[in-house]
């Protein structure tokens, strides 16, 4: 499955694009201006994300991946 396909799958099932789930974890405060901050943890998004979205692991870490920056949507 490729990245983008994470992102369309989390949308449907959530509601919440790539946009929100970056602003909902700046919220949270781990991002900042486009970055984690310093001593967020993969591990802690994710069990955010499963606790509040449901998602399993694989999607949560597109998220994470996506929060690093390492890919963009669309890619």
């Amino acid at each position: 499955m490729s990245f983008q396909a994470y992102l369309d799958n989390i949308q449907a099932k959530t509601g919440k694009s790539p946009a929100d789930f970056k602003a909902m974890a700046a919220e949270k405060g781990f991002v900042d201006s486009g970055r984690l901050t310093a001593g967020t943890k993969a591990g802690m998004i994710i069990e955010w994300l499963k606790q509040d979205f449901g998602l399993g692991h694989g999607h949560a870490m597109a998220i994470v991946t996506l929060l690093k920056g390492a890919k963009k949507e669309g890619e």
